[in-house]
């Protein structure tokens, strides 16, 4: 048995958990914050049979792409101009870790 821990945008997790539900996994959902963007993050638990990674990891891949996105940044030009413009930045896709489950029970 694997757990899978995903961590996901958020924007992306409403049609990764429904399509992961869809096809009969069960999905904890956690809201957690990224470090780069200080955006949030869906960080997803999903225990399954180890025949079954391929699939979630494949469910969650096409759930959850990478697109560009502006984000503000600031620079200071000399000691009293700040000047604020866009940059952009890749956002999206999902970083996956797949565990070894020694023992699980439902209770």
């Amino acid at each position: 048995m694997k757990l899978i821990l995903a961590i996901i945008s958020t924007d992306d997790s409403k049609a990764c958990i429904s399509a992961l539900n869809k096809a009969s996994f069960h999905v904890t959902r956690l809201a957690t914050t990224g470090g780069f963007l200080s955006s949030g993050n869906t960080t997803l638990l999903i225990g399954c049979e180890n025949s079954d990674v391929d699939r979630v990891i494949e469910i969650i891949g096409s759930e959850s792409q990478r697109r560009k996105e502006a984000v503000p940044s600031t620079i200071s030009t000399d000691m009293s101009n700040l000047v604020s413009y866009p940059i952009e930045v890749e956002v999206g896709g999902a970083t996956i870790f797949v565990l070894n489950v020694e023992d699980f029970k439902k209770l």
